[in-house]
């Protein structure tokens, strides 16, 4: 693959991924279906990607993390989903995108060596952090809801990011991603029942929803950045799915009419360039 054309599969990812928040939080589909049908549409994906790319096996330490990164990433959809319907598309997807400082903190706490351009990366983003979850606290007890279930999304993350740097030592991500999305899907169904959401029934708009979705988010986004990682990078793949913001930011204010609030508009821009500095310093997959 060329360096122009991975590039071009970065930028057709980021803006499916982009999609994804504006869409998430108009559509009328529950949050518990959405996250059902992406995963299990994805678990299709990487099976057909897993049978015609090079052959792999799981051991059973990979099989355990493989279905541990199916759960926590059934937590991360479900609270971020619910975080859109509750705060703005910027505010959000800004907060989701502090995985990175949570992995940080995760070194600090194992006595890891930091650099110190990390910490003042971090130091930066949680400034930014704090600015956007204080205005929402002066908007509204439910936009501030939002932003606690954002946040706890990107954390759930983190165990997502762990466990699948762990698995990927030792086998493909096409069966890894596999795994994870059936896992995911699978752990979707017994909530819906425990909270009496329908996974059908849907009217012909809702289901063209959640197909794009699926397509722009799950599909485009995730499987293309994974095909162009190789040629691109971890850190300059990092850097460019942080514009993912601003692109759902922008989408949401074109589509819906959903202006990004303007108090928060500093601090999701100060939590940005932290982040920009914490990625490059750390240079981690």
């Amino acid at each position: 693959m060329t360096v122009l054309r991975a590039w071009t599969l970065v930028a057709i990812g980021v803006l499916g991924v982009s999609i994804s928040a504006p869409l998430t939080a108009s559509t009328l589909a529950p949050v518990v279906a959405i996250a059902f049908w992406r995963n299990l549409v994805g678990a299709g994906v990487s099976g057909t990607w897993a049978l015609l790319g090079p052959r792999s096996r799981l051991t059973p330490e990979a099989l355990r993390l493989s279905v541990f990164s199916g759960v926590v990433l059934a937590v991360h959809f479900t609270t971020w989903f619910a975080g859109l319907r509750l705060s703005s598309v910027a505010a959000a997807t800004a907060l989701v995108s502090t995985t990175p400082v949570f992995l940080v903190a995760i070194d600090l706490f194992r006595r890891v060596p930091v650099p110190r351009p990390v910490l003042i990366g971090v130091a930066v983003s949680m400034t930014g952090v704090v600015a956007i979850t204080g205005v929402d606290a002066g908007r509204s007890p439910q936009a501030l809801a939002g932003d606690a279930l954002s946040l706890l999304s990107a954390l759930a993350m983190v165990g997502y990011v762990l466990a699948g740097q762990r698995v990927m030592r030792t086998t493909t991500p096409a069966l890894y991603t596999l795994v994870a999305y059936a896992s995911c899907a699978l752990v979707m169904l017994p909530v819906a029942f425990l909270t009496g959401t329908g996974l059908t029934g849907f009217s012909t708009r809702t289901w063209i929803e959640i197909g794009v979705l699926t397509l722009g988010a799950q599909v485009l986004g995730h499987t293309f950045f994974n095909a162009a990682l190789p040629v691109v990078g971890p850190t300059p793949l990092a850097l460019a799915i942080l514009l993912e913001v601003p692109g759902a930011a922008l989408l949401a204010w074109v589509w819906l009419g959903e202006a990004p609030p303007p108090a928060v508009v500093p601090g999701a821009v100060l939590m940005l360039l932290g982040l920009v500095v914490v990625v490059r310093a750390r240079r981690e997959p």
